[in-house]
């Protein structure tokens, strides 16, 4: 059905079709039952929570948290709500959002537009968590860089007691010198700060939240060694790989392929295994959220065997509809099947063993 509604859909501006997305999912979470119906084979331990799954929703669909329960009855795993400052603000001038039909992307230069912290702590305060959330938390555009951990620190203070856990995000391309924040030193020293928050929290009140750091897939080889010999050395709890890209792989004759922002959706997806395989080879006790170019179960496979513990899906629902999650739920079940093991973990890990030894893992081919 979604398919053939969606020309319809793409005669809109891409925000405006967005907006009323999120009002469709507000108003079916009104009416939603629960979503947490255990599937025991699709389930996953990893940053000490439990999930009935491994996907999840990435950062920038619901900025502000105002869809949750909507979003969790689809099926999702957990949800990421975000990116988060601690100030509103609108974000960059409009247009600002870019549909590339033909190769199943988008382009965004959206600027980190949300309602501000203090907004979304009041509704995670008073609403009820279907399944995991985690919180992406930004420094406002208007700060200067010196000052970015102050930022990062005040969004931790406000959300971390109502998140199940924290994602850093230094890597969006869309707020001046952002990127500046994965500098070793400057990585070194927000995290540090975020630690000593995170250990106040738990003295205070019992609970640990976990820290993940979102990186860029737009790394030197050896400008990404150096992040992660730092994230190891903090103690980093997951890594989220990865953001949108400012490349334009196989697409620079494309007009709208010129236009400033990140590039998210299925031209995305090889950059975004190779980060994740490099991540899993450096840091192979560190669980990596997989996110960029996931259109469907294989690549969600793929990126699971790259090295990830967990995905993240946004551009293919715009393409693919809210049917992409159980579509990829039963394509990962189908695979676990295929291995001969009865859990998630053991298929994967027997999986990628084949993998590494060159034999063909046994599969099924995939609707």
């Amino acid at each position: 059905m979604y398919k053939s509604l969606r020309p319809w859909l793409f005669r809109a501006p891409p925000e405006t079709a967005h907006k009323a997305a999120l009002v469709t999912l507000r108003a079916l979470g009104l009416f939603a039952g629960d979503p947490r119906a255990k599937a025991p084979r699709l389930s996953v331990t990893a940053l000490g929570l439990e999930f009935n799954n491994p996907l999840g929703l990435a950062a920038g669909f619901d900025k502000n948290g105002c869809a949750i329960r909507g979003l969790a009855a689809l099926g999702f795993g957990f949800l990421e709500v975000g990116t988060v400052t601690p100030r509103a603000q609108p974000g960059n001038p409009r247009p600002r959002l870019f549909r590339l039909p033909e190769q199943r992307a988008l382009i965004n230069r959206l600027g980190f537009n949300n309602d501000g912290m203090d907004q979304l702590a009041a509704r995670l305060r008073t609403s009820r968590r279907p399944v995991p959330i985690g919180v992406n938390i930004g420094k406002n555009r208007d700060t200067p860089l010196p000052r970015a951990v102050d930022d990062y620190r005040l969004g931790f203070a406000a959300l971390a007691p109502y998140a199940d856990y924290i994602t850093v995000n230094l890597s969006s391309p869309n707020t001046p010198g952002l990127r500046a924040l994965q500098e070793p030193e400057r990585a070194r020293e927000l995290l540090g700060a975020l630690h000593e928050d995170r250990a106040a929290l738990e003295r205070r009140s019992g609970r640990r939240v976990p820290i993940a750091v979102k990186i860029a897939p737009d790394f030197a080889p050896e400008t990404l060694e150096t992040l992660l010999c730092v994230l190891k050395e903090v103690a980093c709890d997951a890594v989220i790989a990865t953001n949108t890209t400012v490349e334009r792989p196989g697409m620079g004759h494309l007009r709208t392929a010129k236009e400033q922002g990140g590039l998210s959706g299925a031209p995305l997806g090889p950059r975004a295994r190779e980060i994740i395989s490099k991540v899993f080879n450096a840091l192979p006790e560190i669980p990596i959220i997989g996110v960029g170019g996931i259109v469907d179960a294989a690549e969600a496979w793929k990126h699971l065997l790259a090295g990830a513990s967990l995905l993240q899906i946004y551009t293919g629902l715009i393409y693919e509809g809210p049917g992409l999650v159980h579509a990829i739920l039963a394509g990962l079940g189908d695979r676990i099947r295929a291995t001969g093991h009865d859990d998630f973990a053991s298929a994967l890990s027997a999986a990628r063993r084949n993998l590494s030894s060159g034999e063909e893992p046994n599969m099924v081919k995939l609707s």
